[in-house]
């Protein structure tokens, strides 16, 4: 194992002010209790820790509750004879074998790397889903985004990914598996936090045109947090390989 980095959870919930305001209490008609006790706004502690893997390029473990991810990032390394030469770089993301995690991990970190700079190169991308207890996607897509950092990859700047579900008439963040097995409907931001760009937008199920603007809200705030956290980790990291 190399240096640690975030050895302490982090919390990235977005600010109850931002969203009580001029609106009712949430819990005026609840319908659902969390499985794990947190209040419908609150995030899981996030535990970041770069170089996780010594033999990658860059790397990076995510904990979140009982969601545990490891992600491997090799390269740039000279794209296979097969392939046709570009004049930019060439992305491939391997979630777990898992075909839609992989996709969405392309699209969500494709518009955050400056494919330019590795011209003629392949970065490969190498997911793994230790445990799953929710929100694995959201989970995969920041780790993977701390490892490319971790790898010394130019970006436009770090991807934050959460979700929100739609249970009854309650929004709750971060969602745990049991959560998102009742869910009515489900909303991922993933994002550029410090340029305020989104780079993806899912939506599952049903949803009403306000209650989309409010995970909207809940998420991009709460995506502007967890930034925050995985900027710190990587000046921790920084600094503990200086030591």
């Amino acid at each position: 194992m190399a240096a640690k980095a975030g050895a302490s959870p982090a919390t990235y919930s977005p600010s109850p002010t931002t969203y009580k305001k001029n609106r009712p209490p949430i819990f005026t008609d609840v319908d659902w209790v969390r499985p794990d006790g947190r209040d419908f706004h609150q995030c899981r502690p996030a535990f970041l820790r770069t170089g996780a893997v010594n033999a990658a390029s860059g790397s990076a473990y995510a904990e979140f509750g009982n969601t545990k991810v490891m992600v491997s990032i090799f390269g740039p390394r000279e794209s296979k004879k097969a392939m046709i030469y570009s004049d930019i770089g060439r992305l491939n993301c391997n979630a777990s074998d898992n075909k839609e995690i992989s996709s969405q991990l392309h699209k969500s970190l494709e518009g955050a790397i400056m494919l330019d700079t590795f011209p003629k190169t392949t970065v490969d991308v190498f997911a793994l889903v230790l445990e799953s207890g929710g929100c694995d996607l959201p989970v995969v897509i920041s780790c993977a985004s701390l490892a490319l950092a971790d790898a010394g990859i130019m970006m436009y700047d770090l991807v934050a990914a959460v979700s929100v579900s739609c249970l009854g008439k309650n929004l709750v963040i971060d969602p745990v598996s049991e959560e998102e097995n009742y869910q009515d409907g489900g909303l991922m931001i993933t994002c550029l936090p410090s340029r305020n760009e989104v780079t993806q937008l899912t939506i599952t199920g049903e949803w009403s045109t306000p209650k989309i603007h409010e995970a909207m809200e809940l998420c991009l705030d709460a995506c502007s947090k967890l930034g925050k956290i995985m900027r710190s980790c990587l000046k921790e990291s920084s600094s503990t390989s200086q030591e």
